[in-house]
């Protein structure tokens, strides 16, 4: 099984956390409003994969299944792949053609999943 300090994700996901405390982070939760679940595996898609819930009502990060209902919309990435959408190497919409990307739930709400929700990040 894979532990979790294995993903390049758990760095981006800390730094989400400490975003949504920040000014822009508090905008963001403002504007967008949903819970996203992000299901990441280190290698292929379904297989030990981590999962993390992004909950812009709350602005909270958490590592789990999301336990208030579903999610607005569920996300599933390599690490790497998730890795190159967060930080703007990837077009979500590209990622999703291309099967690097598999989303379940509302097509609108996943619409609102770009780049700019995370933080630019440091250098990692």
């Amino acid at each position: 099984m894979a532990k979790s300090s294995e993903l390049k994700s758990d760095a981006l996901m800390d730094q989400m956390k400490n975003h949504l405390t920040s000014d822009a982070g508090k905008k963001l939760i403002e504007k967008i409003g949903l819970v996203y679940q992000f299901n990441i595996a280190p290698k292929k898609l379904g297989f030990e994969e981590v999962v993390y819930v992004v909950d812009l009502k709350k602005g909270e990060v958490s590592k789990g299944p999301y336990e208030g209902g579903k999610p607005d919309a569920t996300f599933s990435f390599k690490d790497d792949d998730f890795v190159k959408v967060a930080t703007g190497k990837m077009n979500p919409q590209i990622a999703f053609m291309r099967g690097a990307m598999k989303i379940k739930g509302s097509i609108s709400a996943a619409q609102k999943f770009t780049p700019d929700i995370f933080p630019k990040p440091a250098k990692m």
